[in-house]
């Protein structure tokens, strides 16, 4: 395991290397400016995202990395038995309340 490590260590630090070395430096105004999505960006420098940006990412990722956690006991629930499906139905029960409280209180609303 050390040995790739250092391989893919070695390997990626001589391509950068090289690439700073031999790549083309052409900067212009229209490579330095943010694009997304196939159209220029309006954000400017001292632009700042709303709360509610960072509410329902935040919300996202809380929600996916339960989500997440399904997936190892899916994987052996057939030898887990019914007791298991009982913890996960009630697991799946409380992500849905939760689910719903959050929706009710309308941390789900882009503003």
């Amino acid at each position: 395991m050390l040995v790739f490590l250092g391989l893919g260590s070695a390997v990626g630090i001589a391509f950068t290397t090289l690439n700073r070395v031999l790549g083309p430096r052409r900067p212009n105004p229209t490579k330095a400016s943010p694009y997304e999505c196939g159209l220029p960006s309006d954000v400017r420098r001292g632009f700042r995202f709303g709360i509610s940006f960072y509410l329902v990412a935040m919300l996202f990722i809380l929600f996916d990395v339960e989500v997440i956690f399904l997936y190892p006991v899916a994987v052996h629930l057939k030898a887990s038995g019914a007791f298991v499906l009982g913890e996960i139905l009630v697991f799946v029960a409380l992500l849905a309340v939760a689910f719903v409280f959050v929706w009710r209180r309308g941390a789900l609303e882009w503003r």
